[in-house]
């Protein structure tokens, strides 16, 4: 169901065609970022989707994800993991290595980030393929917590990224769904 809130945030939303490369229409989330009224939208979306759910902590993925992960973490009275790209974070490190288009990426988590029974929201800005989504919350199995979801604002669904999560165990939300590829 489309509100007002997700209309006003969608408008903000840039369309940049041809990148990274030709053929790829890339959904700049930073024009809406600098808009308060949006940014107040996006957070107050994502304060609604869990307030009534016990969260010890967001994990928000690099970068973006520490944008809305960090304000959310204040609003829900939770705690802040990043989760970050190699050799990024000081002290010892959990890692997942995840399947790309062309390769394999890593993500990273201090060992001592998390331990079992923590119930932890995983952020990020875009769901597409769902492989780092599915990564950080492997890390956060890993540590002995429970992913309770993985929160988006914007999701691509011809990439079934939601599928991929899901089947992993881990419930998704997302605030705009777009059938862009």
């Amino acid at each position: 169901m489309m509100t007002i809130a997700n209309d006003y945030v969608r408008e903000h939303i840039r369309e940049v065609p041809d990148f990274p490369k030709k053929g790829i229409l890339f959904l700049d989330i930073t024009t809406a970022t600098k808009d308060a009224k949006a940014m107040q939208y996006m957070l107050d979306f994502l304060y609604d989707q869990f307030k009534d759910e016990k969260v010890d902590y967001i994990a928000g993925i690099e970068s973006r994800g520490f944008i809305f992960g960090a304000p959310l973490a204040y609003k829900l009275n939770a705690g802040f993991i990043p989760i970050r790209k190699p050799n990024k974070l000081p002290a010892d490190t959990i890692k997942e290595t995840y399947s790309l288009e062309y390769g394999t990426d890593t993500i990273e988590m201090h060992a001592d980030a998390l331990k079992e029974g923590d119930r932890v929201l995983v952020i990020d800005d875009l769901l597409a393929t769902g492989g780092t989504a599915v990564a950080a919350c492997n890390l956060v199995k890993k540590a002995g917590a429970e992913p309770i979801a993985a929160a988006f604002i914007i999701e691509l669904d011809p990439l079934k990224g939601r599928e991929k999560i899901e089947a992993s165990g881990v419930k998704v939300v997302s605030m705009l769904n777009y059938d862009i590829d």
